[in-house]
């Protein structure tokens, strides 16, 4: 008798009761990275009133107790990284969609670590009297800006009841209007933003050339340098402006590469020492093969939305062959939090042209026209080869010891920013 007073006691008016419910998702990755569509089991709490009146507006809480499935094992995804949106289905005395969303809150994730995902809220005004159930449907999760789409493959059955009663002045009939509120299905992030003013270069540029006359630095000019840039969410195009620059020490070049503006906006906060950017320089004309660029770890921690600066790259030119050789832009390729993304020109320019002298072991057949592709980076455009001969990086992480990923696409992106027309 105890127990059953104990339970009455707990639906009575107005008292929020919570229920979870288990189903069965399908979720599908960002699309243009190559990654499977993921089937898991989503549980869900929702919180609501056991009891309300027409005309009451009640506030509902869905909690994530599990999520389709873990981090996969491919980037740690930073605090406040990750946000849920989803729909909630209110059916019987009244039919609504309710659109829930959580706040861009969660801890650190780690590497095939748990998901953690936000509580997710929303608000329903009761239009009806009699039993209104509350049944979670399809969610979002938004990460480093890309949405990783979640929705039931079976019924799925309801996880909280609200009993509503007729209020003052109510009919207490059982028509309902549905909700019109937003479809949280939408992205709620927003991508970052990117232009920069210039229109493409499209012929070779002059520059100073010279080993005679005892000059020792050489200026090359601004190109404007088209890419294609593969990254673990897929393929994009962006223009970047580059200078090409030289110092004579002895029968080498030290030289240098300058982007001259910021080339993108960066999706999350980056901590220092996570971004390094790497670069081949075509050889052409007299010479041939590529001299491999790179610059520092940034030195700074990167915020949110803040520009992205790539520092100078710097690296030696050991010229192979004599005559006029010339040096353009070629593959560029950006590490960051454990990703890399490759950056292939779509044409190219010259930037600078030397007057050169050939050196034993120079650059001319040898090991720097074997490394025009890009040098030691991944081939794939993605991360590290992890043994998956017949498949890209990214299928080869795709499923990480039979553990499907949620967030497929939830990865750092560095592309440069396109350039307006």
């Amino acid at each position: 008798m105890l127990a059953g007073a104990a339970v009455l006691l707990g639906v009575s008016a107005g008292q929020a009761q919570a229920a979870e419910v288990a189903y069965a998702t399908k979720c599908v990755p960002p699309s243009g990275i190559g990654l499977p569509d993921v089937n898991g089991t989503t549980k869900v709490e929702i919180t609501a009133p056991a009891t309300a009146k027409v005309g009451d507006t009640v506030d509902v809480v869905w909690k994530f107790t599990q999520a389709a499935s873990k981090n996969p094992d491919i980037i740690d995804l930073p605090a406040n990284s990750v946000q849920p949106s989803g729909t909630l289905k209110a059916a019987g005395a009244q039919t609504a969609d309710i659109a829930m969303q959580g706040p861009r809150e969660n801890p650190a994730i780690p590497k095939g670590g748990a998901m953690t995902l936000s509580d997710m809220k929303g608000t329903l005004k009761l239009t009806a009297a009699g039993q209104v159930t509350l049944t979670p449907d399809a969610y979002v999760v938004n990460a480093l800006s890309t949405d990783t789409k979640c929705a039931p493959t079976e019924a799925v059955q309801p996880a909280a009841t609200i009993t509503v009663t007729a209020g003052e002045g109510s009919s207490g009939s059982g028509s309902a209007s549905p909700s019109t509120s937003p479809d949280p299905s939408q992205s709620q992030s927003q991508s970052p933003s990117a232009s920069a003013s210039g229109t493409p270069s499209t012929s070779p540029s002059a520059s100073e050339s010279g080993g005679d006359n005892g000059q020792t630095d050489f200026t090359g000019k601004v190109v404007d340098i088209p890419y294609t840039c593969q990254s673990p969410i897929g393929e994009k195009k962006a223009t970047s402006p580059i200078q090409i620059n030289a110092k004579k020490s002895g029968g080498s070049y030290d030289l240098t590469v300058q982007f001259k503006k910021s080339v993108m906006d960066s999706p999350i906060d980056i901590p220092a020492g996570k971004v390094k950017p790497t670069m081949q320089i075509v050889l052409g004309g007299a010479d041939e093969g590529s001299v491999k660029v790179e610059g520092p770890l940034n030195s700074e921690p990167i915020p949110q939305n803040d520009p992205i600066e790539i520092p100078d790259l710097t690296g030696v030119y050991k010229p192979g062959a004599t005559g006029e050789s010339t040096l353009s832009p070629g593959v560029l390729t950006i590490e960051a939090m454990g990703t890399t993304t490759t950056c292939t020109p779509d044409s190219t320019a010259v930037s600078l042209t030397l007057d050169t002298a050939e050196q034993a072991s120079g650059a001319s057949g040898g090991s720097g026209s074997s490394s025009s592709s890009g040098g030691s980076t991944s081939t794939s455009g993605g991360l590290a080869e992890t043994g998956s001969g017949d498949h890209g990086t990214l299928k080869a992480l795709g499923l990480v010891a039979g553990t499907a990923i949620l967030l497929g696409g939830a990865v750092f992106t560095f592309m440069p920013r396109r350039r307006a027309s």
